[in-house]
């Protein structure tokens, strides 16, 4: 395997973790100089990109992820490498694309599954729709062996509730009816390298764990792990949030995540947020 990634981020470098690459089978992009100043003293090969030629690298990959999400102009990677994808396409044994199950759009809390119609109501589901459209016509034109990835909410070592509940800034914002679908990092990095083992160019993958759950459920739970009092309970229609934040509420469903258990084999590792956050806390209590 030769991998080559389109965005060194966290969720690629949990991936590169869990394949255990010799950084010779390794070619990683990234946006500024200072990123790829730290990440060349690693040892990596590094692009800056937007603005490389990336053709001598896809000649060179066997498998490449795409993690850089679509832009106001569209997909930035297909903006600069369409014509080089499609040349390159014949010799690719995969290629990844990292989505969002922001695509399903609003369901009041009812199931979707990788077949329900695509109606996202946010502008950044909805540009994700199209990048997954534009990523889709190149493998039916031109075969790629494009793999679409649905991610839910990402959490992991670094990126959990634990921080804000101990500085005092967590809240419990109530919704009714509002449930999210998450995906612990490790829980992604192995869905990829099952897919990378048993290709199926097309495909179309939920990747989530088993159980969609409120938000203020989360958030209560890391307070009890770290025996502090239960955060406060706030109205959504009380609660002061960004615009980003609010529109997380904006949309409620919950993910079916059968496919990548019983097409790929996947046996999650952290199949719900209880589990998650308990590994994390006992890995690192300080950081969690």
């Amino acid at each position: 395997m030769r991998l080559l990634i389109f965005g060194h981020g966290y969720s690629a470098r949990h991936l590169v973790a869990h394949l255990n690459l010799a950084p010779d089978d390794l070619r990683v992009t990234t946006r500024g100089a200072e990123k790829a100043a730290k990440l060349g003293a690693q040892g990596l090969t590094v692009r800056i990109f937007p603005g490389t030629d990336m053709a001598e690298d896809l000649d060179w990959a066997t498998h490449v992820l795409i993690t850089a999400g679509p832009e106001d102009a569209g997909d930035p990677v297909l903006a600069e490498t369409r014509d080089t994808f499609i040349a390159a396409a014949g010799r690719l044994t995969w290629v990844g694309y990292l989505s969002t199950t922001g695509v399903y759009g609003d369901h009041a809390g009812g199931w979707v599954d990788e077949t329900t119609p695509l109606e996202a109501s946010t502008e950044r589901g909805k540009a994700r729709i199209a990048a997954e459209a534009e990523w889709q016509d190149l493998h039916r034109d031109h075969g790629l062996p494009l793999h679409i990835f649905r991610l839910a909410g990402i959490y992991g070592p670094g990126r959990g509730p634990f921080e804000k509940v101990r500085d005092g800034s967590a809240r419990r914002i109530i919704k009714e009816g509002q449930v999210f679908s998450r995906i612990h990092v490790e829980d992604i990095a192995q869905v990829l390298a099952a897919s990378m083992e048993r290709p199926d160019p097309g495909a179309v993958y939920n990747v989530c764990d088993d159980d969609p759950a409120p938000p203020q459920d989360v958030i209560g739970h890391a307070a009890e792990l770290l025996g502090l009092p239960l955060p406060p309970a706030v109205p959504f229609d009380e609660a002061e949030m960004s615009p980003m934040a609010a529109s997380f509420y904006a949309e409620s469903k919950r993910v079916d995540n059968r496919r990548i258990k019983e097409d790929l084999g996947v046996r999650l590792r952290y199949p719900d947020y209880r589990a998650g956050l308990a590994a994390m806390l006992a890995d690192d209590p300080a950081k969690s």
